[in-house]
């Protein structure tokens, strides 16, 4: 038998078609956070990225964010990755993470141990990165990238940086 969850079940208040409305995170609605991974960005510019949230707050430490949808078993955002930017060698010890790239493409870095790997995905391409991967991204070309991220838990723990990376040293806001 399945879970259920409070946002699965219409209340009794609501129409269905307003409930339904209420699982909808529309497009014009949302704008763009540069300032959910500013931290980074703020120790070095080549870190600059921006999050637009739709099922839940993911993984970068945003705590709340009304203007989603309740997030049941993953989150599910976009994020923008600016011509020559990154997102640093990071791993989520919970949770596999998913990058679909809609736009663009990124050099794809992952370690584990000694091993270590790195591809490029293009427009239409999709990676799942089990936990305890460290995953890192760098935009290569001269237009900005964009990505669907799904993380595989409503709630992720926040990402940490490998021992010797300048971020693990740096404090969140």
């Amino acid at each position: 038998m399945s879970e259920q969850f409070d946002t699965w079940t219409k209340p009794a208040d609501q129409s269905f078609a307003d409930w339904i409305e209420s699982r909808i995170a529309r497009f014009k609605g949302r704008k763009y956070d540069w300032n959910a991974l500013k931290f980074q960005a703020d120790f070095d510019p080549k870190y600059r990225r921006a999050q637009m949230r739709y099922i839940g707050t993911g993984a970068t430490g945003v705590a709340s964010d009304a203007n989603t949808i309740p997030a049941e078993h993953f989150t599910f955002s976009t994020m923008v990755l600016p011509s020559k930017c990154e997102g640093p060698l990071h791993v989520h010890d919970d949770v596999e993470e998913v990058f679909f790239v809609l736009k663009g493409s990124i050099t794809l870095f992952l370690k584990d141990g000694d091993n270590y790997t790195e591809t490029v995905l293009e427009e239409r391409d999709v990676v799942s990165i089990p936990p305890g991967i460290y995953r890192g991204l760098l935009n290569h070309g001269e237009e900005e990238s964009l990505m669907c991220v799904m993380l595989g838990t409503p709630k992720p723990q926040i990402p940490t940086y490998p021992d010797d990376h300048p971020l693990s040293k740096v404090k969140r806001n």
